[in-house]
């Protein structure tokens, strides 16, 4: 695309809303949504839950600064300061606003800045540019190329949001206003039609609440996959003097990051949908409860409930309805274990967070033996998505069976690593490698593991597989909350399923014995196994016994600790027999299964392998090719990094 023009002239577009059908056509108009009371005149699916469109002509009137805390530890609060000290010293600040926005989602490119109207995308923004865009693109309306985004495929700079791959395929719902709106100003909301769906609630009885809910065909977003619904439909017909509200943002995968950026970047949403969830059952109080490693979506919760006290949204009386409900916020200590349900509301309670058996479920008896619903961050933030545009279209949005949109935590050995919502029955393979970029470095796709350490690994012949939660629960994976780790050839599927097995077993509250000593003795025969003491018949007693764990666990930890371990031995038992039967890594990453050695025809007998061998085990004179002794090799991998000839290689 050409930079040489003004980019505020660029084609003008109408404010749209991507369908996620994967083309710059798959468009629809929409309107916008009023921030006024009871006098809105647009119905339910009408309205806009769409980033402001392109507009024609004009300055600038917004630098949207990306204030997750992805793009904020690549410097993006400093970038704020400084384009804000540039437009006070243009004389601009009363003409330009600063926002300091939630996740923009694309991580990798950060810190990111979107430029209102108009759409321009800059990404990689130093704070020392700071002047330049406000001398170039604020008051001249000119592109800075180098800021721009370079597509991969084609070597074309991008210059629009919408435009970039990343985004082309999502279709953003749930994440409709992280990115466009200040997270800790309450008006930036209600301009985007916050607080309109409770309003709209008010007005029905609990059971036409429910039953649009249950209409909608939402499944919790959490992992399990059960229809919200019911739940609260369960949890309203339980007996009990109080009834509670708990929202569940222990999000505790490696590698997810999904509940965490929506509540760093639209936590009035998450408010929104715990008022709606509290008025449809009959609860007065409403507990979020999330770790403590989230120091800014615990700020930016905590501002948003005070600012909903303020506004009347909280509290007794709430806008004269005689309804009164209260939100507080819960930090738990990070246990993995209190991300389960009954675990977490015994954390709640002051104790030692661990499960316990059910039946009785939450819904019948909870917090302090009384009637709780426990949906997580993403389900609640479906809520208002569902009383804004209506049941009917909301069902109308994903497969039969899995309704509306996921967001992903993209990550692991993928060009494009961030935040994602794609709508579900989306393909991995579109995940991967239209948004994602594919795989880095030239190197071939592997495997990628769906739902966490409690998940399954796939490898490349399920990429078209539909996401959704039927289907992978079929090819022995799980949606989870939705963390997606992307691996290459260099991944070890057998140290992979180790890792993630270690990690669920320090993470076992020790309560049940399947799980505290069924993980342990799993976890001893893969380390016996990479260590290169496998034995015949290893495998069948990892399955055998990653049976046993999963059938006879209390909890969901338990019952899903050995999917990594089954995944990989389903679809990567070639590589299981290879470290168990030949002793050898063909991944190279297991040190004592992989050995280094010389290429002689590549070898320029330069040396500086020699140098950096810290044990010496590198041997030959010059212009002489080296050889590598593996009974001194302390395989360390130094000589492949400083080897300019690419001579030396593993296996």
């Amino acid at each position: 695309m050409s930079t040489s023009g003004r980019w505020l002239d660029a084609k003008p577009m109408a404010s749209t809303v991507s369908t996620g059908g994967g083309g710059k056509g798959a468009k629809r108009e929409a309107n916008t949504v009023s921030s006024g009371g009871e006098g809105n005149s647009t119905q339910p699916g009408q309205e806009s839950l769409d980033p402001q469109g392109r507009r024609e002509g004009g300055r600038a009137s917004r630098l949207l600064i990306c204030g997750g805390t992805g793009c904020i530890s690549s410097g993006s609060r400093q970038l704020y300061t400084s384009l804000r000290e540039e437009l006070n010293r243009a004389g601009l600040a009363d003409d330009c606003q600063v926002v300091f926005t939630g996740c923009h989602g694309f991580c990798e490119q950060g810190p990111l800045v979107i430029v209102e109207p108009g759409g321009l995308f800059y990404r990689r923004v130093s704070a020392d540019r700071a002047a330049e865009v406000v001398d170039r693109t604020v008051i001249k309306g000119e592109v800075i190329p180098e800021l721009l985004y370079t597509d991969p495929a084609t070597g074309e700079k991008v210059e629009h949001h919408e435009d970039v791959p990343f985004y082309r395929k999502q279709r953003r719902m749930v994440l409709r206003n992280c990115g466009i709106i200040d997270p800790e100003r309450i008006e930036d909301y209600l301009d985007r039609g916050g607080y309109q769906a409770f309003r709209r609630v008010l007005k029905l009885t609990s059971t036409q609440i429910i039953e649009e809910v249950k209409k909608s065909g939402l499944r919790g977003r959490g992992g399990g996959g059960f229809p919200t619904g019911i739940k609260w439909e369960t949890t309203r017909n339980s007996p009990g003097q109080k009834k509670y509200i708990v929202c569940n943002a222990d999000e505790g995968d490696p590698g997810a990051f999904m509940d965490r950026s929506l509540c760093e970047g639209d936590p009035h949403a998450i408010l929104e949908g715990m008022l709606i969830a509290g008025f449809a059952i009959g609860a007065g109080e409403g507990i979020i409860y999330v770790r403590a490693e989230y120091p800014l979506a615990v700020r930016r919760l905590a501002v948003a409930i005070e600012q909903a006290e303020q506004h009347g949204l909280l509290g007794n009386n709430i806008l004269n309805t005689g309804f009164d409900f209260r939100i507080r916020i819960k930090q738990g200590a990070g246990a993995f274990v209190c991300g389960e349900e009954t675990a977490l509301l015994e954390s709640v309670m002051g104790n030692r967070g661990m499960p316990r058996p059910r039946p009785p479920f939450p819904a019948v008896k909870g917090l302090w033996d009384m009637p709780t619903n426990i949906n997580n961050v993403e389900t609640f933030a479906n809520i208002p998505v569902i009383f804004t545009i209506g049941a009917e279209d909301y069902s109308h949005i994903g497969t039969r069976q899995s309704k509306g949109t996921k967001v992903f935590a993209l990550t692991g050995k993928v060009n494009n690593t961030g935040l994602v919502e794609v709508p579900m029955g989306i393909t991995m393979r579109e995940i991967i490698f239209d948004i994602g970029g594919g795989i880095p470095g030239s190197k071939k796709f592997k495997a990628v593991q769906i739902g966490g350490p409690s998940g399954g690994c796939l490898p490349e012949e399920k990429l078209d597989l539909p996401v959704d939660y039927d289907s992978l629960i079929e090819v022995g994976a799980m949606m989870g909350s939705g963390g997606l780790v992307v691996m290459d050839e260099t991944t070890c599927m057998v140290d992979l399923a180790r890792f993630f097995l270690n990690f669920t077993q320090s993470e076992s509250c020790g309560k049940c014995t399947p799980c505290r000593e069924g993980t342990k003795r799993l976890l001893e025969v893969l380390n016996r196994i990479i260590d290169g003491d496998g034995q015949p018949g290893d495998m069948e007693m990892l399955e055998s016994l990653s049976r046993n764990i999963i059938d006879s666990s209390l909890c969901g930890l338990g019952q899903s600790a050995p999917n990594p371990i089954l995944s990989t031995i389903r679809y990567f038992r070639a590589e299981y027999e290879m470290h168990i039967e030949k002793k050898f890594c063909p991944a190279g990453v297991c040190q004592k299964l992989t050995t280094y050695r010389v290429i002689a025809e590549k070898c320029k007998a330069c040396g500086k392998c020699k140098k950096v061998c810290p044990v010496g085990a590198i041997f030959g004179e010059r212009k002489v090719p080296h050889t590598i002794d593996a009974a001194i090799c302390a395989k360390c991998g130094e000589c492949i990094q400083h080897c300019p000839f690419e001579a030396i290689i593993k296996g």
